[in-house]
């Protein structure tokens, strides 16, 4: 018995931590300076339970940020299993293009968190690396892109992302920004397909 109430309080501490990760994920990208009271609130938990599993502001962006990553990272598989692979590459940058925009608060709140003396260093982006890493080869086992591009590379060419405005008409500037990539991956393919649109 006294395992399944440790398991009981186990899981309700779970349902704690994804319910507050949940809220304060639409809070902090509405405004990054939202108060750590009102997204405990809420959340419905109360102070005390808030700061067991977050006992900062520092603590909590950082989570969110592995969290949303892992969320982008995470896509990439299930991508591949449904479409070619040059397709599912451009999907997915087309997944990491809305993070980056709908999440301009969010990011927003990661840089006051990690930019003042002493505050922890922004999680490496592991999984999202290897996510493209792995989505990179199967486009160029296929055929379909250029041999020999990382991940480095394909970061470096979309971080052009990152200065288009989020509260203007982002969606049209990042599929031009992203469609120009893709067809720059595509030159040198030795499947001969590059020049070939996303659609066609």
């Amino acid at each position: 018995m006294p395992q399944r109430k440790g398991a009981a309080l186990r899981s309700d501490a779970q349902r704690n931590r994804e319910r507050i990760l949940e809220v304060a994920v639409v809070e902090l990208t509405r405004a990054a300076d939202a108060p750590l009271s009102a997204i405990a609130r809420k959340a419905g938990v109360g102070q005390g339970t808030f700061y067991r599993h977050f006992p900062s502001r520092e603590a909590l962006v950082m989570e969110i940020y592995r969290h949303e990553m892992r969320q982008v990272a995470e896509s990439a598989a299930p991508l591949l299993e449904s479409r070619e692979p040059d397709r599912a590459l451009r999907e997915w940058m087309d997944r990491l293009a809305r993070f980056a925009m709908t999440k301009a608060g969010l990011a927003d709140a990661i840089r006051q968190a990690t930019s003042a003396p002493g505050q922890p260093e922004k999680p490496a982006h592991a999984p999202v690396t290897e996510a493209a890493e792995l989505l990179l080869r199967a486009a160029e086992r296929a055929g379909t892109i250029r041999p020999g591009i990382t991940a480095e590379d394909l970061f470096l060419a979309i971080g052009g992302l990152w200065t288009i405005d989020p509260r203007g008409d982002w969606q049209s500037r990042a599929t031009r920004l992203l469609d120009l990539i893709m067809d720059a991956l595509r030159v040198g393919a030795p499947g001969g397909s590059s020049g070939k649109s996303p659609g066609g």
